[in-house]
Order: C-alpha cells, then structure tokens, then sequence
C-alpha cells in the first residue's frame, strides 16, 4: 500500500504533462482553426505580440520539462520517506523558476527597447507595402553598389558640416561686430580724454596769461 501511494503523483504528473503536450501539439498543427483563422485574411499580429508569444510558449515548454517525474527521481530518497514535502518544494521551485525567467525577459525587453524597435520595424513594413517602387537590387558591381548606399551618408554629414560651418561663421561674425564695437568705443574714450587734456591745458595758459596781466612783473621791483 506504501509503494501504491509514492507512486500516485507521479503517474497523475504523467498525465497532466501529456495532456499539456497533446494541447501544445494542437496549438501548433498547420490545419488547426488558429492558423486557418490567420489565413483567412486578417492583418498579421505586431512583433512585439509576437515575440511575447513566443517567449510565453517557450517558458511553458521549459517549465513543463521540469516536471514532478524528473524532480521526485532525482531527490527519490527524500520523495520516498515524504511525498508531500517534495511535492510542495516542487511546486515552489516551479513557481520561482517561473517568476525568475519571467523578470529576466522583462528585463530583456525594457534595457534592449524591444518595445520601440519592433514597433518601428512594423512601421516601416507597413510603410514599404505603400511604396509602389522597385525594391533596390545589387548592380553586380560591389564599387558602384557601395557608393549607392555610402553616398547618402558622406552627402548627409557633408550638408551637416556645411551647417555648422555657417553657425560658426554667424558667431565669428557677431564676435567681429563685438570686437569692432569695443574697439570704436576705446578710441571714442581715448578722443574724450585728448580734448580733454586740451581744454585742461588751454585753460591753464589762459588762467596764466590772467595772472600776468593782472600782476605785472615790475609791480615787485624795489
């Protein structure tokens, strides 16, 4: 009667394990009514949908491989004195492998902007579905074939280039005028002082020339 009961939930884990992989086997059928229903014409899911889905069925898959049968087989010793201690450490170690693969994918997604960058590849197929041009095709000649895709870039950064040069000649330009400005208010100045070093001169003769009129040499003689 003990070995019936160690045996129970391993057979049971059997057959929710097989029922799990007969569903997924369904899932991925090429007749199955989700691919006939993708068929019918509807617009194909997002990337981003899709690599989560992917992701989700991928860690369904790796969490179904660390089944109850494997675990109770490598700790058997432990299984066989107390099933349902393993089982319950089973349960834990499915649910935190779980919950940790999970924070790693998110983690994945949000420091690789996943998000941003599948959305913008949607984009742009949608976009490249609207042009009614030719797609490019290599010419044969790899020199031609890589100025045609070079080319744009050295034309890009040289516009680029040409921009910032008049940027800095609209400021040298605008330093000149300051410098210049600088330059005619110091002569200004330097003009302001001459004449007035002038009059200051001026006045002085003027002042001396009052003083001897006023006070005659011979006035003093004895």
């Amino acid at each position: 009667m003990e070995k019936n009961t160690e045996t129970q939930p391993i057979i049971g884990t059997n057959i929710e394990s097989s029922a799990l992989d007969q569903t997924s086997m369904t899932e991925e059928q090429p007749g199955s009514s989700s691919s006939r229903h993708s068929e019918g014409g509807e617009p194909p899911a997002g990337r981003l949908k899709l690599f989560n889905k992917v992701m989700e069925r991928s860690l369904n898959k790796y969490i179904d491989d660390a089944s109850f049968q494997r675990f109770a087989k490598t700790f058997h010793p432990f299984y066989k004195r107390n099933p349902q201690v393993i089982q319950d450490i089973h349960k834990q170690f499915v649910s935190d492998l779980q919950k940790t693969i999970q924070e790693d994918i998110n983690k994945l997604v949000e420091e690789g902007e996943l998000k941003c960058k599948l959305d913008e590849l949607d984009k742009l197929e949608r976009a490249e579905k609207d042009n009614k041009e030719p797609a490019w095709r290599p010419s044969g000649v790899p020199e031609e074939d890589l100025c045609d895709f070079v080319m744009p870039y050295y034309l890009k950064y040289e516009a680029h280039l040409q921009k910032e040069i008049k940027k800095i000649q609209a400021e040298n330009a605008a330093l000149a005028q300051r410098v210049q400005s600088g330059r005619d208010a110091i002569a200004s100045t330097e003009l302001g002082i001459a004449v007035a070093v002038d009059q200051w001169k001026e006045s002085i003769k003027e002042s001396g020339k009052l003083t001897v009129s006023l006070c005659p040499a011979d006035t003093f003689d004895v």
